[in-house]
């Protein structure tokens, strides 16, 4: 067996979940990308979009779920909802683009090859493109690594979007944020279990025009975003003993 046909037949087994608010645009080019990839399941998790995200995704021959309620923890757990029993990893990647789909094997090889349960695409600072990440992310990513250094003793380098983890591993996690928070939460819960993690530098893109963020693209977005990584992480660090000591 050839190494592209065993790398093919291994991410059969992976399920990517791409949370998505109008996001039309960039699905047209995002989804042929990552179909490329061959992973096993593609699944749309519509959150409320009044474009042409769920046409442009069913249309892909993506699995389409719709989550009225917003925020991007809503729409990934709706997505988890239409997971396979065949997927055994499970991949998360932003519909805007800003993720390297091509990245999608590098990221979840460490799971199928058994030396990983969480992989992370760390935006490595010269792997960004300029303008990629504002000042405000930047700052409350440090800030809430920083964190999660100072609560938990561990060395993270990015909350980033693009990530992979085993079906497993993420069922043991029973995620709870709806919100913002769900990057985070994650990767508090995975040194809560012991998991086995692991990063792969990634690169980052700027957002293109037609694809302005809803989050770090307004004032409003970001302070919520910030809100909500803040608040998980003292949430969290409150509530561990409750959940260590059971």
């Amino acid at each position: 067996m050839s190494g592209d046909t065993a790398e093919r037949q291994s991410l059969s087994r992976v399920a990517v979940i791409i949370p998505a608010l109008n996001e039309a645009a960039s699905l047209r080019e995002l989804l042929p990308l990552l179909i490329d990839q061959r992973p096993g399941q593609i699944i749309v998790a519509d959150n409320g979009s009044t474009d042409e995200t769920a046409a442009v995704a069913n249309g892909a021959g993506a699995t389409v779920v719709h989550e009225p309620r917003r925020g991007y923890g809503a729409a990934c757990y709706a997505g988890m909802g239409c997971l396979p029993d065949r997927a055994d990893v499970v991949a998360f990647i932003d519909a805007d683009l800003s993720d390297d789909p091509n990245m999608l094997p590098a990221v979840v090889q460490p799971i199928i090859e058994g030396s990983a349960d969480l992989v992370l695409g760390s935006r490595e600072p010269g792997l960004r493109e300029p303008g990629s990440m504002t000042l405000p992310q930047r700052f409350g990513n440090a800030l809430a690594v920083r964190l999660i250094r100072w609560g938990w003793g561990h060395r993270y380098s990015d909350l980033g979007p693009l990530r992979a983890i085993r079906r497993s591993s993420l069922d043991a996690i029973a995620m709870q944020d709806r919100a913002y928070g769900w990057t985070v939460e994650m990767q508090i819960r995975a040194l809560e279990l012991g998991l086995r993690i692991a990063s792969v530098p990634v690169p980052y893109r700027r957002r293109k025009d037609h694809t302005r963020s809803k989050i770090s693209g307004t004032v409003r977005g970001t302070l919520l975003a910030g809100y909500w990584i803040l608040t998980t992480c003292a949430r969290l660090w409150w509530t561990r003993g409750r959940r260590l000591n059971r």
